[in-house]
C-alpha cells in the first residue's frame, strides 16, 4: 500500500512535521497553494530565557502569490538566525555535530522561501534523521480545480492508496470520496511525544525540529516515531 503525505513547506519545522514524513513512502510539498500570512511558511520557534521565540523570514510583499512565488527580500535575516542559534544553543551537547552543515546552509543565498524550506527539510529528513522517504513537488502533477477536488486528483495522479492528513485538514476531507478512488484516508495523531532534556523550562513541544536535534543529537529519532516502536 503505497502511503502519501501532502503539506506545505514550512521553515525548519517542529518535530510533528518530520513524523508525518517518516510515516509515509513518498512526502509532497504542497508549495503551488496560496501563501498563508502569521502561519508556518516563514517562521518557526525556538527556546530562549524569555520563552519560544520566533525566528521570522521577511518576505515583504505577498498578496495574492502562491508558496512558491514568494522571494526572500532582505538578505540580513539568515545572518540573525544564525546568531541567535548560537546564541541560544552553542552550549547545547550536539549543537557542535550539526554546526557546520547547518551554518553552510544559512550562508547560502537563497532566492525563494520555497527553496529554502524545501533544502532544509529534506536535509534534516534525510541527512539527520536517517528517514528515507522519497520527495516530490506538487509542480510536477499539471493540477487543476482547488482545495479538495485538487487534493485527490494529486493522489490519483502520484498513485496514492492511503492519505496520511494533518488533524487540522478535517474541515474539509471527505473520508468516503477518498474511499470512492481507493484511497484510504488516516488523520495524524501528534499526541504522546516524550519530554527530552531542554533549555529553559517549561518544557515547550511545538519548537522547531533544530531544538530536538540539538539537545539529543542522533537519538533524536527515538522522540519523534522512536518512542512508539519501543512501547510495543
Amino acid at each position: 500500500m503505497k502511503k502519501v503525505a501532502v503539506l506545505q513547506s514550512n521553515y525548519i519545522p517542529w518535530k510533528g512535521y518530520f513524523d508525518m514524513i517518516h510515516d509515509v513512502d513518498l512526502f509532497i510539498f504542497y508549495d503551488d497553494r496560496q501563501y498563508t500570512k502569521n502561519d508556518w511558511r516563514n517562521r518557526n520557534k525556538i527556546k530562549t530565557p524569555q520563552g519560544a521565540q520566533w525566528l521570522t523570514i521577511p518576505v515583504g510583499d505577498h498578496d495574492n502569490l502562491l508558496i512558491d512565488q514568494i522571494k526572500l527580500q532582505s538578505p540580513d535575516w539568515a545572518a540573525k538566525h544564525w546568531r541567535s542559534l548560537v546564541q541560544y544553543y552553542s552550549k547545547a551537547p550536539y549543537f557542535k555535530t550539526y554546526e557546520s552543515a547547518l551554518k553552510k546552509i544559512y550562508e547560502t543565498k537563497w532566492e525563494y522561501l520555497s527553496e529554502l524550506n524545501q533544502h532544509l527539510i529534506m536535509f534534516i529528513a534525510k541527512e539527520l534523521l536517517g528517514i528515507q522517504t522519497a520527495f516530490d513537488r506538487s509542480e510536477n502533477y499539471a493540477l487543476t480545480g482547488d482545495k479538495f477536488d485538487r487534493l485527490v486528483q494529486l493522489l490519483k495522479k502520484c498513485g496514492a492508496e492511503y492519505y496520511l492528513s494533518g488533524p487540522s485538514a478535517k474541515d474539509y476531507m471527505d473520508e468516503a470520496a477518498m474511499a470512492a478512488v481507493g484511497i484510504q484516508l488516516v488523520y495524524k495523531d501528534y499526541s504522546g511525544y516524550p519530554e527530552y532534556p531542554q533549555f529553559f523550562p517549561p518544557f515547550a513541544h511545538n519548537v522547531s525540529i533544530l531544538d530536538l536535534l540539538f539537545q539529543k543529537g542522533p537519538e533524536a529519532p527515538f522522540y519523534i516515531w522512536g518512542w512508539r516502536q519501543a512501547k510495543l
